[in-house]
């Protein structure tokens, strides 16, 4: 372990979604992450990526003794992560109070759709619902359709693990001055609601409209968007900026009184119809053949199975095998202190003494 955050003491308690995400996140940088679960699990799936590079230890936490062996870790971790609903911790008797009497140091990671407090915190929810809160959802999907989910990508990963982990790192950086650690409450909502900052800037600047497809960077753009190609599949195309944009229009042959006709949207639906005509004419790889790695801003879209192989990714080497199975790398990259991935997901438990005993912890302390 010689990532940046090497040294660094992490115990998970078993979840879902942007938890082990943030805890992946935090392993692939260094961190030694212990995942408290729930005895009978089964161990030893190479596929759980988001599970890879980290200890598993097994405990009933409703039993005082195993309860007992969790907190004996947490006196010796850096950080807690957990992604309950509001007042599980403290029933089982691991709230943040009782830890910081075992551990003032230690940063208390909480995370929730909805947070810890708030009418709806302790109702169930999922991505979907949490990004539909904030006004993203709304935002996403073709002009005149219904809203599209996004994948889990900006509820659970975007506005969950990121700001986990963001909020984790900035507690540690707090507790080395001040000796104390602290509670991070990351709410989905919360993080999603940043991410909207910039969304929020343009409806009060009067450049974003609530319409579905009808702005800059939602599809109603003809110069932002996806076009089908001749083989039924697709590309896209960003040139926001207008020397990028002539350069599109150079390079594909876009009609010349069009060509002034980037941000005049009485002539969108006329742009985007030509650009439909031009991209219909050739391939995707033929147009990737051309286009690609020019200033127009240009991409295929690749299907999941298809993005591993792309030379762009091949020499960043972006993508890495950990037994048979091909992982993405861990991100971000760092010159001097380079992250690695731990191993697989683990296959078999450990016992506490045995953590204990690799963190320089006294068992029965």
């Amino acid at each position: 372990m010689n990532g940046p955050l090497s040294g660094l003491k992490v115990v998970e308690f078993a979840g879902l979604g942007p938890g082990p995400f943030a805890c992946m996140l935090l392993s692939d940088m260094g961190a030694d992450v212990v995942t408290i679960d729930r005895p009978g699990r089964k161990l030893g799936d190479r596929t759980d990526i988001t599970g890879r590079g980290r200890s598993v230890v097994l405990a009933d936490l409703k039993q005082p003794a195993s309860r007992e062996e969790v907190l004996q870790l947490l006196a010796s971790a850096d950080v807690l992560v957990e992604g309950f609903r509001p007042g599980v911790m403290e029933r089982l008797g691991l709230g943040p109070d009782v830890v910081a009497a075992r551990n003032p140091r230690l940063v208390y990671g909480r995370m929730t759709g909805w947070g810890q407090h708030g009418p709806l915190a302790q109702a169930a929810g999922h991505d979907i619902n949490y990004i539909a809160l904030t006004g993203a959802l709304h935002a996403i999907g073709p002009a005149g359709g219904a809203p599209v989910p996004p994948l889990n990508l900006v509820g659970d990963y975007g506005g969950g693990s990121l700001y986990l982990v963001v909020g984790i790192l900035a507690a540690l950086h707090e507790a080395r001055q001040s000796g104390r650690g602290q509670v991070v409450d990351a709410a989905i909502t919360d993080g999603v609601n940043s991410l909207m900052s910039l969304c929020a800037t343009s409806a009060m600047r009067g450049t974003f409209t609530e319409v579905r497809g009808s702005n800059a960077l939602d599809g109603g753009a003809p110069y932002y968007g996806t076009y089908e190609t001749a083989d039924a599949r697709h590309v896209c195309i960003g040139p926001i900026e207008p020397q990028f944009f002539a350069d599109l229009c150079k390079r594909v042959g876009v009609a010349p009184a069009l060509r002034g006709a980037q941000h005049d949207r009485a002539q969108w639906p006329a742009l985007r119809a030509e650009l439909e005509r031009i991209f219909h004419m050739r391939t995707r790889d033929e147009w990737t053949a051309l286009l690609e790695g020019s200033d127009v801003c240009f991409a295929p879209v690749l299907a999941l199975s298809e993005a591993a192989a792309h030379p762009h990714q091949l020499a960043r080497e972006a993508f890495v095998d950990v037994e048979g199975v091909k992982h993405p790398a861990p991100a971000p990259r760092f010159s001097r202190t380079p992250s690695a991935i731990q191993g697989a997901a683990p296959s078999h438990a450990q016992a506490v003494a045995d953590v204990l005993g690799r963190w320089g912890g006294v068992s029965g302390a």
